[in-house]
């Protein structure tokens, strides 16, 4: 089987009835939406209610690859994961690296939409045209390694690709992550938590297929570049991998420390990329197609055995696990890494609670009672270590963690709201808005709750870096200081993350080094449509809107998009002494964002018009008003 930009079948099954059938969307339907998160929307839209349960059967959870999924060059792995979140209640989606995607294509799908519940525990296990229901009873409660020898040896191929929710899933740890091959992550919005209500433990995929590009010729360009460039553009990911961000975040004053309280870490160096390439660095990983390499494989002997099958913290769980825990010890975060894949953790979610429940015993709020005798002070990695476990199994304090740091709050009393570091009920990731202003309107507006990807990196734009300049066929033409909310600011902001969303619905990843000129010809090489880089931005645009029309419907709306009071509060030390977001300024720049999108000011809500520029409107009766419900009371 050959395929050139989408199969145009979309697996569709019934997890209650144990049946699958085949959907055909016709080409238009792929370039309007291209996959990803644009189709993750869609699906959800049409497939839910206003008041549908995260955790219950009448959940739509939905595996999508994009049109350029697939096709043999670099970044081109990757697969996202959607379905209403079980930690916010709105739109979530995730994606993860890997080949699980390229697999899925190559076996002839653009995307696994599912519903109900099995009665019981399943996998599901895809061979081109073969779909089988296995029992997955054997599988319940045992690290993601374990499942994917079983699941490999029951189906006889040694590279068969799993995608899985690990124990954390089953006990429906409500930032539970899908895990791909072990070592890539569809981390964010509780996504594995929605497979384990579903009784469905893993997705495993053999395909015979393979993407085939319809202008070999311009594709071929596009891979001659990046064989020539990638060790220029992206040598310092293949050698340090992001875990190299902790030292430039502390350097900034923007690395998160001690649940945000502080923008600098005393143990920075002993957690960061050299001290990791140093001690415990044994290989690098790749994704499919990928020359970059960027993933890291760590092995520990004592005082904790650290398994290489599970690979190497990234930045994010570095900081999340290190610094903001107070932890400097390297072993001790290799070791919480490997248990956060063992168990289908998202690391950045789990590092979070940890921190907070880390305060909240600091300031006396939390007792050895409460903890189950741990002591939670910042910096203790044993106790950090052991708290992971309980998280993924739900025991004594775990339990209450499990469910997230803004239920966590409601549950040990209103004194902690401060200290609970969430939008829309979501964990902040490890970018601090008091270093990028930008970000923390970002962080705010996110239909999914706080997010670092679908967003910008201010400091990436406050000088004439070849990041600016990919924006000028844009018009964006002068540097902003990382500090600025202006509407330049807010113009750069919304333009840069239209793109993003856009880089989400085609499933390409972010570091690889390609300008928008590249993204543009990979699409026009594989698809061979005639497109450019405003239906590119299109795209994003409409995957945006969705996704808010999404929200709206289930009763989110403008109060909702707010940051923390925390990073209201200026720093008391540090590169940053003083700095803090101006809450005036956030709140006129979210404003202005929503004139900019087309969307009420003050609501945030879509347009008519708006919608129609996008060749969406069939989706505006999901805002009116007789179709949603009342304000929701956070």
């Amino acid at each position: 089987m050959v395929y050139s930009g989408f199969a145009d079948r979309i697996l569709k099954i019934d997890l209650s009835s144990a049946s699958h059938e085949i959907e055909s969307r016709g080409e238009n339907f792929y370039r309007t939406y291209f996959g990803g998160r644009a189709l993750v929307a869609y699906e959800l839209l049409i497939g839910t209610l206003p008041d549908t349960d995260p955790l219950g059967p009448e959940n739509v959870l939905v595996f999508a690859c994009g049109v350029i999924t697939g096709a043999p060059i670099g970044g081109t792995g990757r697969n996202s994961v959607g379905a209403r979140s079980p930690l916010t209640g709105c739109y979530g989606d995730a994606e993860a690296g890997g080949y699980w995607g390229a697999e899925l294509k190559g076996a002839g799908y653009d995307a696994i939409v599912i519903t109900g519940r099995s009665e019981n525990p399943v996998y599901i296990y895809i061979n081109d045209d073969t779909v089988e229901f296995r029992n997955a009873a054997g599988l319940s409660g045992l690290a993601t390694a374990e499942v994917e020898e079983i699941i490999k040896s029951e189906t006889g191929e040694r590279h068969v690709r799993v995608s899985q929710c690990g124990p954390a899933g089953e006990k429906l740890v409500r930032f539970a992550c899908v895990v791909n091959d072990l070592r890539h992550f569809a981390g964010r919005c509780g996504m594995g938590a929605v497979m384990g209500s579903k009784n469905l433990r893993a997705v495993a995929v053999k395909g015979s297929g393979k993407v085939v590009p319809r202008d070999p010729e311009l594709f071929n360009r596009v891979t001659e570049w990046l064989r020539k460039n990638h060790k220029k553009l992206a040598g310092g990911l293949h050698d340090m991998g992001t875990i190299a961000t902790v030292e430039a975040l502390n350097i900034s004053g923007g690395l998160p420390t001690r649940n945000f309280k502080e923008g600098t870490f005393e143990g920075a160096g002993a957690i960061g990329g050299q001290a990791l390439k140093e001690r415990y660095l044994v290989s690098r990983g790749s994704c499919f197609a990928c020359p970059v390499s960027c993933k890291r494989e760590v092995e520990v002997g004592e005082p904790w055995k650290v398994n290489r099958v599970y690979g190497g913290p990234e930045y994010e769980t570095a900081a999340a696990l290190g610094s903001n825990c107070g932890v400097d010890d390297l072993a001790a975060v290799c070791k919480a890494n490997e248990l956060c894949n063992a168990y289908g953790l998202d690391s950045i979610s789990t590092g979070a609670v940890i921190s907070f429940a880390m305060e909240c015993y600091e300031e006396g709020i939390l007792n050895h009672g409460d903890t189950d005798g741990l002591d939670l002070r910042f910096g203790h990695a044993r106790e950090m270590i052991e708290l992971i476990g309980k998280i993924a199994r739900r025991e004594g304090i775990g339990d209450v963690l499990a469910d997230g740091v803004r239920r966590a709050a409601k549950e040990f009393g209103k004194e902690t709201n401060l200290l609970a570091l969430e939008v829309k009920g979501q964990e902040i990731p490890m970018h601090e808005p008091r270093l990028k202003h930008g970000l923390g309107l970002g962080y705010a507006v996110s239909p999914t709750g706080a997010d670092h990807c679908h967003n910008i990196h201010d400091t990436l734009y406050s000088k004439m870096t070849h990041f600016l300049k990919d924006l000028n066929p844009l018009g964006i033409l002068e540097p902003l200081e990382a500090s600025d909310l202006s509407e330049a600011k807010v113009r750069l902001f919304s333009y840069e993350t239209a793109y993003r969303h856009f880089m989400d619905c085609a499933l390409m990843c972010y570091f690889l080094p390609f300008d928008r000129s590249h993204m543009v010809d990979i699409v026009r090489s594989v698809t061979g449509w005639d497109t450019s880089l405003w239906e590119l931005m299109k795209v994003g645009e409409r995957a945006l809107n969705l996704t808010r029309v999404f929200n709206i419907r289930s009763g989110f709306d403008a109060g909702d998009d707010c940051l923390p009071d925390r990073f209201f509060e200026p720093f008391d030390g540090g590169p940053l002494k003083g700095i803090s977001v101006d809450r005036g300024k956030l709140e006129k720049a979210k404003t202005t964002y929503y004139q900019m999108m087309g969307w009420t000011a003050e609501d945030g809500i879509p347009g008519r018009a708006v919608l129609a520029e996008l060749g969406i409107s069939w989706s505006h009766r999901f805002l009116e008003k007789g179709n949603r419900p009342p304000r929701r009371n956070t």
